[in-house]
């Protein structure tokens, strides 16, 4: 069984710890933790990794966000890999910081990563790994913000919400969405953690 990984970023040093780059961000943790190495391939940088008789394509695009939609319809072609096997990893300024929601399918939630997708494919019936940032920000500077640097406060925090993902990578490969969705959604008081590390 093989399962496609999209991390949605941008690429380049200047874009490397941004809001807008969780999806790099996860991606590179979890071939880091399973001794994997990206390659520049065709539109994307692209690492495998089996786990329990399960094989992950781990992809992230190099088109920019916007274009994100060309590099996962051609590795999805290229190894295979039906709709219901992807999963996006994007940021969503919808959902407070360090919440993680997974996702069947849905429209793009203003996401340019997930519009792109979306009209590439010509549907919407693939698998999204939501990462709560936030809506901290003014009217108006919503592009500032998800392009910015996160918090000292938010790096604090972060590690440990990347391990969070990547179990919910694993469950989604070895016992499908519903099962990721029910072990991972409205699991975690968040909110209230973060508090608690402010308060400190």
């Amino acid at each position: 069984m093989k399962y496609l990984i999209v991390g949605l970023g941008n690429p380049g040093e200047k874009y490397a710890d941004t809001r807008h780059n969780t999806g790099f961000k996860v991606s590179d943790a979890f071939a880091k933790a399973s001794d994997a190495v990206f390659e520049h391939k065709r539109y994307a940088d692209v690492a495998k990794i089996k786990f329990k008789g399960r094989i992950f394509v781990l992809v992230k695009p190099m088109t920019f966000m916007n274009l994100s939609g060309k590099a996962v319809n051609y590795w999805m072609k290229k190894e295979k890999i039906p709709p219901e096997n992807i999963l996006v990893i994007v940021d969503d300024l919808a959902l407070p910081f360090g919440t993680i929601r997974l996702k069947k399918n849905g429209g793009d939630g203003g996401h340019n990563g997930l519009k792109d997708i979306i009209a590439v494919l010509g549907h919407q019936n693939f698998n999204r790994l939501r990462f709560g940032i936030g809506n901290n920000f003014p009217k108006g500077y919503q592009a500032d913000y998800v392009l910015s640097e996160w918090t000292p406060d938010e790096k604090k925090l972060l590690p440990e919400r990347i391990k969070k993902m990547i179990e919910a990578i694993k469950i989604f490969g070895t016992r499908g969405i519903t099962e990721a969705m029910n072990f991972f959604n409205n699991k975690y008081d968040f909110e209230s953690e973060l508090k608690k590390q402010n308060q400190k």
